[in-house]
């Protein structure tokens, strides 16, 4: 491992998240295959801080993602379980799938491709995660929760109470602890866990008692939790949708109880009962009810948020960034990005960012509303992809600027002036020329390139401590008192009572406190 890496080890809890993880781990693996590309500059992401070095019992070097991931029987397809859950015991420590050693070097901002290699597998023939997932995986990263089935009515992890008595099993939490002590134990720095979990299902309750044991066995280090919703609402499935509010609701709790920082990630337009469209994008077009395609669009914008902990210089630590957005007990945060960032051929920096106007020229991402009109309190705000050349602009001697950003003389300068056009905001702002990678499998979305495949794309994305969350929690907490909860005992069998729900309300209330507007921000 290179020296000085702050590595971060990956939970992937629940089947969307399977979905969002095979494209956030393409998406890095197409990176590092750009490395071999002499002409490229330097990586400004270093790859050691998510994937590890390993060699296989004949002696060759693998990479593979420090990763751990649980799903439920019958959701693997293709990938084959021997590779991991079973056999792993019996072998070394270090041995993993046969893989490529790579390094890391950064990219060009965008390129296109005329013949882009087929995409395999199709589309319609993509019914689960691992069926698009072009990574080798360690064999200690796939664990397997056989209890409960991925497919068919019954045997479902539905509910919340469901999923935290799975890691109260000392079977699944002897699993957990002992995959978590191979991947810590072997790293230099740990700075933390990112944890990618389902909201919507059991998967909520497995979440947030994973996150309680990295707590309390890990003090100190950061814990970043991606509460991932697959969209849009099901009309006329009552219980679904009441048990996804259900579940939604005590993850959030019970996640940010445990987590450094929680954010949302959904392209649904509301998390509570009242069906909202899904977001619009005005370069992409997408279909909300295929997963494949959500969940490309959010691992290319957790790609964007992660990156100031993923950089090779000057990284912000995860305890960094959770300490900067989550003062005064504002520990959930909300996610915006504009995908992909628009430049015109011939346009500066300055010139695209005075035409985007405005305070959110992002597509909201957390299911929390129209962010306009509401506050930002603090944001961490990266934009990547653009070429230095653009990066300022090149005025005539004589002509006055069309605005201040055009007298800026560095691109940093430039995203730094535009961010402070909001008042009383705390910024932290990183400007990359890596692109993010949109090469086969990611789905072809890209509306304005219809004859040529896209390989990397610009993308300008923030995390917000917002007061849209003063409205989205009010109106989640108002949702669930409305529930005749005898109507769902089921849900309640689980393992919740009547005790939990009233501490869950008054939770979400004293939560939503926080991001009232009229909150000051205060120097830390």
């Amino acid at each position: 491992m290179a020296g000085g890496a702050r590595e971060v080890l990956t939970l992937q809890l629940g089947h969307f998240a399977g979905f969002v993880g095979a494209h956030w781990w393409n998406q890095q693996d197409a990176a590092l295959g750009r490395a071999t590309d002499a002409k490229e500059p330097p990586g400004e992401l270093c790859p050691d801080v998510l994937y590890r070095t390993g060699r296989t019992l004949h002696g060759q070097e693998t990479y593979t993602p420090r990763l751990i991931l649980m799903d439920l029987k019958g959701s693997l397809s293709s990938l084959k379980e021997e590779g991991g859950l079973y056999r792993d015991k019996q072998l070394d420590a270090a041995i993993a799938w046969q893989g490529k050693l790579t390094t890391h070097k950064g990219p060009p901002p965008l390129t296109m491709s005329a013949n882009p290699k087929p995409l395999i597998p199709t589309e319609d023939s993509i019914r689960v995660w691992s069926d698009f997932l072009r990574v080798h995986l360690h064999p200690r990263s796939i664990c397997m929760i056989q209890k409960y089935n991925h497919d068919g009515e019954a045997g479902r992890l539905e509910a919340f109470g469901q999923g935290e008595s799975v890691l109260k099993e000392p079977k699944y939490q002897e699993e957990l602890e002992d995959r978590l002590h191979f991947y810590v134990e072997e790293c230099d720095y740990l700075q933390g866990f990112q944890i990618l979990c389902d909201l919507h299902d059991g998967f909520s309750g497995v979440g947030a008692k994973a996150a309680e044991m990295l707590q309390d066995e890990y003090s100190g280090r950061g814990i970043i939790t991606w509460g991932l919703l697959p969209g849009p609402y099901r009309h006329g499935e009552a219980q679904r949708n009441i048990y996804r509010l259900l579940n939604t609701a005590f993850g959030l709790m019970h996640l940010t109880a445990h987590s450094s920082l929680v954010c949302p990630l959904s392209l649904d337009g509301s998390l509570g009962l009242r069906p909202e469209p899904p977001v619009n994008f005005p370069y992409l077009r997408y279909d909300a009810t295929l997963p494949f395609h959500c969940s490309a669009i959010l691992a290319t914008a957790l790609d964007t948020f992660t990156a100031p902990y993923r950089l090779c210089s000057s990284p912000v630590s995860m305890v960094q960034l959770a300490d900067m957005l989550s003062f005064c007990g504002k520990k959930v945060v909300t996610a915006g990005a504009t995908i992909p960032f628009p430049l015109a051929p011939g346009q500066s920096l300055p010139d695209s960012l005075m035409q985007l106007g405005g305070v959110t020229p992002w597509t909201p991402l957390s299911a929390c509303g129209d962010p306009s009109g509401t506050r930002c309190f603090a944001q961490s705000v990266v934009l990547r992809g653009i070429d230095r050349a653009c990066h300022t602009s090149q005025l005539t001697p004589g002509t006055p600027p069309p605005s201040p950003l055009h007298t800026c003389t560095t691109g940093e300068e430039v995203l730094a002036q535009y961010l402070q056009q909001q008042p009383r905001v705390m910024s932290s702002s990183h400007l990359l020329l890596t692109p993010c990678r949109v090469a086969p499998p990611y789905p072809h979305l890209f509306s304005s390139c219809s004859l040529q495949a896209v390989e990397s794309i610009p993308v300008f994305g923030a995390l917000c401590s917002s007061s849209s969350l003063h409205r989205t929690l009010e109106a989640l907490a108002g949702d669930l008192t409305k529930l005749d909860l005898r109507r769902w005992a089921s849900f309640m069998d689980a393992g919740v009572e009547h005790d939990d729900v009233a501490e869950l309300l008054q939770e979400l209330r004293s939560l939503a406190q926080c991001y009232q507007d009229g909150d000051s921000l205060v120097d830390s």
